[in-house]
């Protein structure tokens, strides 16, 4: 990985930025990994769509594109496919008989359980090789990381 700093300074934006760019690389095959390991393997995108409804229970098909960054048609597929695998369930909108509500299934949560499960054990097997005072920081950083990129 990138260069270490050994100077009593603190390192530049730019070198940071560098580090946790390589670091988000990493963590995103980790990821993959324990995305793949599935018995019933979701796309990446299939995957975030889950999430999305995870955090944001009953959005409609226009909410969920707007949060994926994609298009209503896009969407619409790509819960058809979630559907046919039984991670999504589609119900009469409450406020119009035209629009549908998306939500994640039983079946959905039991995968994000298992795949979350999957991800944290990846990742504990790194943060064991750390010193304790390593993990500490860490976790100060990326506690301050999360604070400061909310918007």
């Amino acid at each position: 990985m990138g260069v270490v700093n050994r100077s009593s300074e603190p390192p530049g934006t730019e070198t940071v930025a560098a580090a946790v760019a390589e670091t988000a690389e990493l963590l995103e095959i980790m990821f993959e990994r324990a995305r793949e390991a599935s018995p019933r393997p979701l796309s990446t995108s299939q995957v975030r769509a889950v999430v999305a409804l995870d955090h944001h229970d009953g959005l409609n098909l226009r909410a969920l594109a707007e949060l994926l960054g994609s298009t209503p048609p896009l969407v619409s597929r790509l819960c058809d496919r979630l559907e046919a695998v039984g991670f999504v369930d589609r119900l009469p909108g409450t406020n119009s008989r035209r629009e549908l509500t998306l939500r994640l299934s039983d079946r959905g949560r039991a995968y994000l359980r298992d795949l979350r499960a999957r991800r944290r054990e990846s990742l504990g097997a790194v943060l064991e090789k750390l010193t304790p005072e390593a993990r500490t920081a860490l976790a100060t950083g990326l506690r301050e990381f999360r604070e400061a990129a909310e918007f």
